[in-house]
């Protein structure tokens, strides 16, 4: 099975876990640190470009893991995110970097939003290395091993 055909496999079998686990964990610092991470991998290479910004706001609205969470506040939190990193790149990693690291007391959350980056990362068939970075620097500031996702 090539690299790819894994990578779909392994998001598939992630974003099934996902849905159960996101409807355990329903409040609004997991909500903020799952939008926070689908900024992150939208910008991923340093910069966004509107097809991309709009894709990654069509997967969140589709994403049945994501779907306990009203999809406008998604959207406008992502949409948040985004902006930020668009005016300042570097800060804007940091504070969304920051609102991840938010859940480092919540190992099973935390979690959740790196296999939402994962996820949402490897949608278009190409999982590449500027997302794996930003989910392996995600990994990081909650203090698990990236090793633990294959990062």
């Amino acid at each position: 099975m090539a690299f790819w055909d894994q990578l779909k496999a392994k998001a598939f079998e992630m974003n099934g876990q996902l849905k159960t686990k996101t409807a355990q964990f329903q409040n609004k610092e997991f909500a903020n640190a799952s939008m926070a991470m689908c900024a992150l991998i939208a910008a991923a290479d340093g910069t966004i470009d509107p097809s991309e910004r709009q894709k990654t706001a069509t997967l969140i609205t589709s994403n049945e893991a994501l779907s306990v969470f009203p999809s406008d506040e998604l959207r406008q939190k992502f949409e948040w995110y985004c902006s930020k990193l668009q005016s300042d790149f570097e800060f804007g990693k940091i504070e969304a970097t920051a609102t991840i690291a938010k859940l480092k007391s919540k190992q099973d959350q935390a979690r959740a939003v790196i296999q939402i980056g994962i996820v949402i990362g490897g949608a278009d068939g190409n999982f590449d290395q500027h997302e794996r970075t930003v989910v392996r620097d995600a990994c990081f500031a909650v203090g698990i091993a990236p090793a633990e996702f294959e990062l």
